[in-house]
């Protein structure tokens, strides 16, 4: 355990944030979850630009790479054209 009363602070902060990126990483996978399982394409033309929003936040905070966000949102708006 850590003996400096800012260590333990940061181990604090370290865990609160953790949780917090883990929350918001979670919900951004199950919406590009959902928009792929999406089949209509109206649906997901609506979903699209908020699945988006959500990538580029978690990029701009570090939470996942901005590369991985670029290729999601590529690869996902392929399929949104692509639908019928």
């Amino acid at each position: 355990m850590a003996n400096h009363k800012s260590s333990i602070k940061r181990i604090r902060q370290t865990n609160t944030k953790k949780l917090a990126n883990r929350y918001y990483a979670k919900t951004a996978r199950n919406a590009v979850r959902k928009l792929r399982a999406t089949t209509e394409k109206a649906a997901a033309v609506e979903l699209l630009p908020k699945v988006s929003s959500m990538l580029d936040k978690l990029a701009k905070k570090n939470v996942i790479h901005k590369n991985k966000a670029g290729n999601l949102k590529s690869k996902l708006t392929l399929y949104v054209n692509r639908l019928a």
